[in-house]
């Protein structure tokens, strides 16, 4: 039964792929779960095993084949594609493995775009919210750099401020610190364990064991199945 009190509830998802010309493929397989608010959810492994569907499932970048997917107080299989990417930009802040910045904009103008296309955020603070957020990732002194000027690391700062720019109560991760060297995907793990004290509700695709030991709940998924949903104390700072 999904909880009520549920972020993010789907039930009974299935997903489909069939490539042009090739055999259609089940990346999901009738998917029940249901996230709670400030729920920090690592979901694991192996390639092809459905896990970046289902996050793209969530933020409603993908459609399920089938089931009912509920995200922030939406249905989304009810959503035309137009409702679902002003829902998108104002309720769900996703972080991708590798950054998508865009390469002619500034890093605080990368930040401002998010908040431009949406307008939850009244246009007078855009630009003070922005600089906040750069602050929050330790990046306030870079604000007019092109992207390509910053380290991965500090381009996956970006991306997090970026996700953050239009307060949403959901944040999805996939491989954010999959390019990372050991310190600064430290660091990345920090970020987003703080983000929880701040009430977001986090799902994050991983390989790293450290980011993952910082999970309230562990999922793993093996050919489109939850095999296993363990909750268990998040580990101190």
């Amino acid at each position: 039964m999904v909880d009520a009190s549920a972020v993010i509830k789907l039930k009974g998802v299935t997903k489909f792929y069939t490539p042009r010309g090739g055999q259609t493929f089940q990346a999901l397989r009738d998917i029940d779960l249901d996230v709670c608010e400030g729920e920090f959810v690592a979901v694991l492994g192996k390639s092809g095993s459905g896990k970046s569907t289902l996050l793209n499932v969530i933020a409603g970048l993908d459609r399920s084949s089938s089931g009912e997917v509920h995200s922030a107080g939406e249905s989304l299989t009810r959503l035309s594609e137009n409702s679902l990417a002003l829902w998108r930009g104002r309720n769900v802040g996703v972080v991708f493995q590798f950054f998508q910045l865009l390469p002619t904009l500034t890093i605080v103008e990368n930040i401002l775009l998010a908040m431009d296309l949406v307008a939850k955020v009244p246009g007078a603070e855009r630009r003070a919210r922005a600089h906040e957020l750069l602050e929050l990732v330790g990046l306030s002194d870079q604000a007019a750099k092109l992207p390509s000027t910053l380290s991965g690391g500090e381009q996956q700062r970006v991306a997090i401020a970026r996700a953050l720019a239009n307060d949403p109560p959901i944040v999805l991760a996939d491989e954010p610190t999959g390019n990372l060297d050991s310190e600064t995907a430290g660091a990345v793990t920090e970020l987003f364990h703080g983000l929880i004290e701040r009430r977001k509700t986090l799902l994050i695709v991983t390989h790293d064991s450290n980011l993952a030991r910082r999970a309230h709940r562990i999922i793993q998924l093996k050919d489109g199945v939850i095999i296993a949903d363990e909750r268990k104390d998040a580990l101190p700072l």
